[in-house]
């Protein structure tokens, strides 16, 4: 026998050992599914800082440019020189500032409102039905589809869904699932050094990909990367700085109007904010309710055109001039996109369902150029091919 044949023999045995091996690995995997899911679930678990701490350095890395920027035009050489460090202890200096501001000042005071919200939410049930059974019997609201929804909702011990105590219990063990002392340290010190050296992690990567791809894959990978990271970033600080706005405007305007729970409320519509289309119908639909219940209907429907006004400020004046530019997706896309994301992945799956289906639309419609493009060609091809002959 050959060298060669040798050769080749050995290689088929390698082959099907390895098979069998992968063949055993799986079947014990699937065996052992619950053992296997609990191992990579500690995993994710164990490593789950530093995902943290690099969606940490993404949302702070425009803000840590920016302030290196101006740092490096200073006159002053040791400024110069440490530049970068600078600017990310100085954006951290800021955020620490805007959260203790967020515990001490509005956080207690949304919570008070929620606390006073469970504790009455009955008595205003019954303000509002004992106004709904003094209208008059000839009144268009005095149907049967509005006695069955009255009934039901007294039939509904409130605060058996809305418990203050299983609230903050849940969340506070929420919290704790996944944001230890020692994780959010971990996280933390992560994005410290993600920022301070992000030039090599990213030529690092570039690199690598140039080097793994072909070179009309790499361009590809380099473009869409490039696009996507711009299409995330700017909806999401512009989408939360947008919320931030909106909040402050909603809560003062509510709190002249003399409106209960107006932080509350105002907090409330400018989380939903951040959902585009459908997050603030249904925020101001929520809120409208809770005015109606709290402080009659002539309240309910001012609060209900003052706010679809600043809404209307919101669309047309500052959120364009915060987000610059439209990321271009159709109204319908969205709301396909809010849904599915919300029906998979709750309120993170309705946020992020917007860029999602941003960059999907531009993988979509550069797949279809392309493949345009190539019928056009062979279409030329065969045109050229039938003059020759």
């Amino acid at each position: 026998m050959k060298m060669s044949e040798i050769r080749n023999h050995f290689k088929k045995w390698i082959y099907w050992f390895l098979f069998g091996v992968a063949i055993i690995i799986v079947y014990k995997a699937l065996d052992n599914f619950g053992d296997v899911v609990d191992v990579i679930g500690k995993f994710f678990g164990i490593i789950s800082p530093f995902f943290v701490g690099i969606f940490i350095a993404y949302l702070l890395y425009i803000p840590c440019k920016k302030m290196e920027e101006i740092y490096i035009k200073s006159k002053r050489k040791l400024i110069k020189k440490n530049a970068r460090g600078m600017s990310i202890i100085s954006v951290y200096f800021i955020v620490a500032i805007l959260i203790v501001i967020l515990v001490s000042v509005i956080l207690p005071v949304v919570i008070e409102s929620i606390k006073d919200l469970v504790n009455n939410i009955q008595g205003y049930f019954e303000i509002a039905i004992n106004n709904y059974n003094n209208l008059p019997s000839d009144s268009m609201l005095k149907g049967d589809w509005a006695q069955d929804v009255i009934t039901n909702i007294q039939n509904i011990n409130i605060k058996q869904y809305f418990n203050l105590d299983k609230i903050v219990q849940y969340a506070i063990g929420a919290v704790n699932a996944v944001t230890s002392i020692f994780d959010i340290f971990v996280a933390v010190i992560v994005s410290v050094y993600i920022l301070s050296e992000r030039d090599e992690i990213l030529g690092f990567l570039k690199k690598f990909a140039c080097a793994i791809f072909k070179d009309r894959t790499y361009k590809n990978i380099d473009k869409y990367f490039n696009n996507s990271n711009e299409i995330f970033f700017k909806f999401i600080a512009s989408q939360f700085l947008d919320a931030i706005v909106v909040g402050i405007l909603v809560t003062i305007a509510m709190t002249i109007m003399g409106i209960k729970y107006a932080p509350l409320l105002g907090f409330f519509i400018g989380l939903f904010n951040m959902i585009p289309y459908v997050g603030a119908i249904i925020a101001v639909a929520i809120s409208a309710v809770i005015t109606l219940i709290t402080g009659g209907l002539t309240q309910a429907i001012w609060m209900l055109i003052v706010v679809i006004i600043l809404q209307q400020i919101d669309a047309n004046i500052i959120n364009p001039k915060i987000v610059g530019q439209s990321l271009k997706v159709s109204p319908l896309l969205v709301i396909f996109a809010i849904t599915v994301g919300g029906a998979y992945f709750g309120m993170l799956g309705m946020f992020l369902a917007v860029p999602v289906s941003a960059v999907v639309r531009i993988l979509v419609e550069d797949y279809v150029d392309f493949k345009l493009a190539e019928k056009i060609k062979k279409k030329e091809t065969e045109i050229e091919s039938s003059k020759s002959y």
